[in-house]
């Protein structure tokens, strides 16, 4: 069949044509083999732009569209709606990326032009091949699963759930809460962190629609958008969640309490068995078998013998559940920086050198001091605090993250406040590089704490902490008075950076979902598309894919809420018509293109082939699901005989295109 191809470069305001001469391409790429008009147009994802579209496609009969614009990733799916709104198939729409690929690229206009012209060349070679495709249909799944169990994770479950929809929280720890409830107040209002999260919890356990597994973790994803089969392991508890009542009755009478008590960051002990915190979601028990006598040594079971509930359970095994999603939450949360790296502040070294978050808890009521500020070496409170900002943050020399941790600031700023309020006795001073505080009431938030509360910033950068006669002597430069100062104090506190949960990174693989070189993941568009992953399905919030405050975080959950709820309302959706297939004849059932496809996609089947003279031989060959292929093309490249290709995107195409660029 000869196509009659449509030709439409796009100016795309001055973001194109500021490099691309577009007038003398529209008017070259008429002598083109197949194209039957051209046009340019400032804006042609514009409705004046479609319309011109579909105007041409009306009146000289257009077989193939070729758009020159921006990239395919923002405006492909309007294109393509505009064509089949014509009657033109969808899919035989290629567009030319001559705004990223070309003009952003290039200075001169020349270079740039000859460059477009190959660009548009190669995208009518395809469409000269181009096939209609048809998009098939597969179920939704009416339920959803989140992956975390931290404010994020907590709000998106909670809307979901609000609209009718069953959802599963996944927390690898034995609560949900996350860091927030780790927190003791909240900027810039500085009202009770517990006071706005526990009812959210609360709501959360008491929700019908919502199923908490915690101290569980993601083992395995498999599946496609509306259709994700996931492989839950629930870590043995060895408490029986349906029968411990939380009386902590277990934790008195345990006589090993040598274990760090992670929520409190490490700054006291916990017994072997134990509830994280008051407030914990599911409120039950769990024994650590690092340090628990009984699951070691086979002796003691002391919490068993006072257990009224008959809850303990030594045999308890690690439980696998599989169950199917629609849709994916991923709100797996951060964890500040280990700062042991940073010899410079002496954290190693002096236990009054501490982090901000384990200060969270030295001032929380329900912390290891009861909410009394105390040295950790002595016990005694601190008369001079001194503040170190940006510690791992806007670092470049290897030892910390190149990147702002956004929260920084805000925070420091809330601690001096908080310190100079209930201690009025106590200097505070900090030392930063720059004050970050974009947000509402931040920056007033910034100065309530230097002009009301008398907190002493210095701006520069500290050089050394070390210990001198029992103070912790803080050397840094001043750059405003210009000169060095060296600050005797009682505590030092670092802004550590913040980083996402390590978690992550196994996270991104099951879900095939990408990370960029800070281990946050990447978002489908950083601006259209923010709360999207580049795996359809998959949904991004909180700080696992960027650094962000809980503000921000919580519209980042309820975004993702309404994309799950979008897609879960639907009954069907439309799959992807460009997937892979294998030519039969050819294959000899190696089995590469199945170790590579990372979605499952592809079996093996024996089927019988005639040879000649009445013959017949039954070989192993490549089956492809088109319900779960997603079209990478993986397997096209792996397949060692040229067994597979790929709808759409074949191998006649792509040796098509490579021509195009190589005629001059």
């Amino acid at each position: 069949m000869q196509h009659k191809i449509g030709v439409f470069i796009c100016w795309c305001g001055s973001n194109i044509a500021a490099t691309v001469d577009v007038q003398k391409l529209s008017a070259a790429i008429k002598s083109e083999p197949g194209v039957a008009y051209s046009a340019d147009y400032q804006y042609m994802c514009s409705e004046n732009g479609q319309t011109l579209i579909k105007n041409a496609i009306k009146e000289y009969g257009l077989t193939g569209i070729v758009i020159g614009s921006c990239s395919p990733r923002m405006h492909e799916a309007t294109f393509r709606k505009a064509a089949e709104s014509m009657g033109l198939n969808p899919y035989m729409v290629e567009v030319a990326n001559l705004r990223e690929q070309c003009s952003w690229i290039h200075k001169d206009k020349e270079e740039a032009t000859e460059k477009a012209m190959i660009l548009l060349r190669t995208a009518i070679a395809k469409v000269r091949l181009d096939a209609p495709l048809t998009a098939g249909e597969s179920p939704v799944i009416k339920r959803a699963l989140v992956i975390g169990g931290g404010i994020a994770g907590i709000q998106a479950a909670l809307d979901i759930a609000e609209a009718g929809f069953p959802v599963d929280i996944v927390e690898k720890n034995p609560t949900i809460g996350g860091r927030m409830a780790q927190l003791d107040k909240t900027f810039p209002t500085l009202d009770c962190s517990a006071c706005i999260l526990t009812p959210k919890m609360v709501d959360c356990a008491q929700s019908d629609k919502i199923d908490i597994l915690s101290y569980s973790e993601v083992e395995h994803v498999s599946g496609f958008v509306g259709n994700f089969k996931v492989t839950i392991r629930k870590k043995a508890r060895y408490v029986d969640e349906t029968k411990c009542t939380g009386c902590k009755v277990c934790m008195e009478k345990c006589p090993s309490k040598k274990g760090l008590n992670e929520f409190n960051m490490g700054l006291n002990n916990r017994s072997a068995i134990y509830i994280p915190f008051a407030q914990a979601i599911p409120n039950v028990a769990v024994i650590d078998p690092e340090q628990c006598i009984k699951l070691k040594t086979g002796k003691c079971g002391l919490c068993k013998m006072n257990c009224g509930a008959g809850a303990i359970n030594y045999d308890m095994k690690d439980e696998l559940i599989e169950r199917e999603y629609g849709a994916i939450v991923v709100a797996t949360g951060f964890k500040p920086i280990s700062v042991d790296k940073f010899n410079e502040y002496g954290y190693v070294d002096n236990k009054d050198v501490i982090t901000s978050l384990e200060l969270e808890r030295l001032m929380n009521a329900a912390g290891p001091t009861g909410g009394t500020l105390l040295r950790p070496s002595d016990g005694k409170h601190p008369k001079v605090i001194t503040f170190i900002q940006c510690v791992g943050s806007r670092d470049t020399s290897g030892c910390g993250k190149p990147y702002c941790s956004k929260i920084c600031c805000m925070y420091t700023a809330k601690h001096a406040m908080l310190i100079r309020e209930k201690y009025p006795d106590t200097e505070v001073h900090v030392f930063y590089i720059d004050v970050r505080t974009p947000g509402k009431n931040y920056d007033e938030f910034y100065r309530r704490a230097v002009e009301q509360y008398g907190v002493d910033y210095i701006k520069g950068m500290v050089g050394k902490v070390y210990a001198e006669d029992g103070k912790l002597m803080v050397q840094g430069s001043n750059l405003i008075d210009n000169e060095q100062v060296t600050i005797p104090s009682d505590l030092v506190v670092l802004a550590a950076a913040i980083e996402p949960e390590p978690s992550v990174r196994k996270i991104a693989t099951l879900l095939t979902a990408s990370i960029d070189t800070n281990n946050f993941l990447n978002e489908s568009h950083p601006k259209l598309r923010p709360v999207e992953s580049p795996t359809a399905g998959v949904y991004l919030a909180g700080v696992c894919q960027g650094p962000k405050d809980i503000p921000e975080t919580v519209s980042q959950a309820s975004a993702c809420a309404a994309k799950v709820i979008g897609l879960l309302v639907k009954d069907k959706l439309k799959t992807n018509p460009c997937v892979a297939h294998s030519d039969e004849s050819m294959c000899n059932g190696c089995s590469q293109c199945a170790n590579v496809c990372a979605y499952g996609a592809i079996t093996y089947i024996n089927k019988e082939f005639r040879i000649g003279g009445g013959k017949t031989e039954t070989r192993r060959v490549a089956s492809v699901n088109p319900a779960v292929c997603q079209g990478c093309g993986a397997c096209t490249v792996a397949c060692p005989s040229g067994a597979m290709d790929l709808s759409g995107f074949s191998t006649r195409q792509i040796t098509s295109e490579v021509e195009a660029i190589c005629k001059r």
